[in-house]
């Protein structure tokens, strides 16, 4: 299995557009064949738990008005598609935030950019950080693929 690394997001990735001081930006990366929207929807489909946390996010900010999704449209919207970049996410009254997949040099990069708006924000962006990181991690980890060069072959 490839080894998930904390990485930099690439300099090309249009995620750094929106980047300002003081907005939150991560990056994990693997090795990958994938295209970027292929590694989205493998990495990004959820596992159970990291769904029920989802679902049990969705209940408790829909009293305040945040975003949460709806059964016929998905929750993290696309913002952008090219060959070498998907880029998911919203806008919302707390903060905006963008996923962000950008394919380099036979890597795939996993970015989030949040750019807070008030305390709430800050705070909530607090509350999921430990949740945000197991999720990121294990979705960049279904992302990755062996190189041809590396596969054994079948006996």
């Amino acid at each position: 299995m490839s080894r998930i690394r904390s990485d930099t997001l690439p300099r090309a990735s249009s995620l750094w557009a929106l980047h300002r001081s003081g907005d939150f930006l991560d990056c994990y990366s693997v090795p990958s064949t994938l295209s970027p929207a292929e590694a989205a929807k493998r990495g990004l489909a959820l596992p159970g738990w990291a769904g029920a946390l989802l679902r049990l996010r969705n209940a408790l900010v829909r009293p305040f008005g945040l975003k949460t999704g709806e059964p016929d449209r998905p929750i993290f919207p696309t913002c952008l598609e090219t060959e070498d970049e998907i880029v998911l996410g919203t806008d919302d009254k707390h903060l905006n935030f963008r996923i962000g997949l950008f394919r380099d040099k036979g890597r795939i990069y996993m970015s989030t950019w949040v750019h807070r708006h008030n305390r709430w924000g800050r705070a909530y962006l607090r509350l999921v950080m430990p949740f945000h990181i197991l999720i990121s991690r294990g979705a960049v980890a279904r992302m990755a693929t062996e190189p041809a060069a590396d596969r054994l072959p079948n006996p």
